[in-house]
């Protein structure tokens, strides 16, 4: 059977559940994946280190979460022009010549989208955050066909640096950098969490108050699945694009680029959903 070493970089990953998705997508294809969590604090090591010995000791490639996202880029080979103007790469590969670099947050959140609002654009969207999974929806949401995106960031001149780097591939969808996400809800149609706020189910960067007629929430965190955010909005009648369902798609196009291999979606949320992973069987 075919072997295939993968990881994940990033410091709060310890209940992430990549592993458990990319071991059984090599399952369901006919290949034994190993897949390890790789956190630089707790290894004494920095991001630019952990990179490199994976690089040396045989990984097939690398999921890159929070905060190395964007930090990566300098590490990989020239990105399509697309993928330099996004800034951000979450899944590296190894082989002959330079690593490379793709942005599967940003084809799986589009994935994603589809699935849950088959035939129905985004509209006007306000979203909080512009870090690396930030950006990826952003530039999703222009080839989804949104009529507007709405960004707030604590951090305004990270909102202004997204919407600048956005302008040139937007096309017809307008960028506004707001004030507070009060001023981004007004008159919006989807609400959209790209912060890390809700993780462990602690905190949401959405007041709950801006929440009343909008159509539809995405939250970007997926641990846990039902966040403050989520359950403020179901609450609230909107429909709900879950975290879990760019979990889902984003690893599916990122095992694609590691192995080659097209798994199959909906066998794969079943088995996720069902809790079955081969390494509890040894596998």
């Amino acid at each position: 059977m075919r072997q295939v070493r993968l990881g994940l970089i990033g410091d709060k990953i310890a209940r992430s559940r990549s592993p458990e998705l990319h071991r059984l997508a090599g399952a369901l294809c006919g290949l034994e994946v190993t897949y390890d969590l790789l956190i630089p604090p707790e290894r004494g090591n920095s991001f630019r280190e952990v990179f490199d010995h994976c690089r040396s000791a045989g990984y097939r490639g690398l999921n890159i979460t929070y905060p190395y996202k964007e930090a990566v880029v300098p590490l990989l080979a020239p990105l399509g022009p697309d993928l330099s103007a996004l800034g951000a790469c979450n899944t590296v590969t190894f082989g002959e010549g330079a690593p490379q670099g793709a942005n599967t947050d940003c084809s799986g959140f589009a994935s994603a989208f589809r699935n849950a609002f088959p035939g129905t654009p985004p509209g006007i969207v306000a979203m909080a955050g512009t870090g690396g999974v930030g950006k990826a929806i952003a530039f999703a949401l222009a080839a989804l066909g949104a009529r507007e995106l709405r960004i707030f960031d604590t951090d305004q001149a990270k909102a202004r640096a997204l919407a600048a780097a956005l302008a040139p591939v937007a096309g017809p969808m307008a960028i506004v950098t707001a004030p507070d996400m009060p001023a981004a809800a007004d008159g919006a149609d989807g609400m959209i969490n790209a912060t890390p706020l809700g993780m462990d189910g602690i905190g949401n960067a959405i007041p709950d108050g801006v929440l009343a007629g909008r159509s539809w929430a995405f939250d970007a965190v997926y641990t846990p699945e039902d966040t403050p955010f989520v359950i403020a909005a179901r609450a609230r009648g909107l429909a709900i694009l879950s975290g879990f369902e760019l979990f889902l798609f984003q690893g599916v196009d990122a095992f694609r680029i590691f192995t080659g291999e097209d798994v199959d979606a909906e066998g794969l949320r079943r088995r996720l959903r069902s809790g079955e992973d081969p390494a509890a069987a040894g596998g």
